[in-house]
């Protein structure tokens, strides 16, 4: 049994094979695991401390950051307040100008309403006006407006 070794190995000190020499052996041993394993006990409970204290108290850099973030925060506030000012007053702007054209529009159909009433310039009929339909009537009318005005 003292010529197996292996980490899982359990040593029976009550049996009388084993010498003095296998038994300070066995135990420097365990020692030696002992201080590895107390040593990087404590690395891991000084890294765990370290990891506590960083969490609970941020870095210098971290509240450098934090600090950078609130005033972009602060600027882009500032500038989302006067993009909405400045849309509150093209949309005014618009309603306006939209109220204008359909100004524009009514004033254009009534226009276009009232030139559709009117009679063309060359018009001559209506009261007083004699509606001549062939050249002959033409002729005639000319020569009787000619003589009433030179009979006066």
């Amino acid at each position: 049994m003292a010529d197996q070794t292996s980490d899982d190995e359990v040593f029976d000190f009550s049996n009388l094979e084993f010498t003095r020499e296998d038994l300070v052996s066995a135990l420097n041993g365990m020692v030696k695991e002992y201080k590895k394993l107390s040593h990087s006990f404590e690395e891991v409970k000084a890294e765990n401390s370290d990891l506590k204290n960083s969490s609970a108290e941020p870095s210098a850099v971290e509240l450098g950051e934090a600090h950078s973030l609130k005033i972009e925060l602060s600027k882009l506030t500032a500038e989302d307040d006067l993009l909405r000012e400045e849309s509150s007053e093209l949309k005014a702007e618009i309603e306006r100008l939209n109220e204008l054209v359909s100004s524009w529009n009514q004033s254009y159909r009534s226009l276009h309403k009232m030139q559709e009433s009117q009679k063309p310039a060359n018009d001559r009929t209506g009261l007083g006006s004699i509606v001549v339909k062939t050249a002959k009537e033409k002729q005639v009318l000319s020569h009787t407006r000619y003589m009433t005005s030179s009979i006066r």
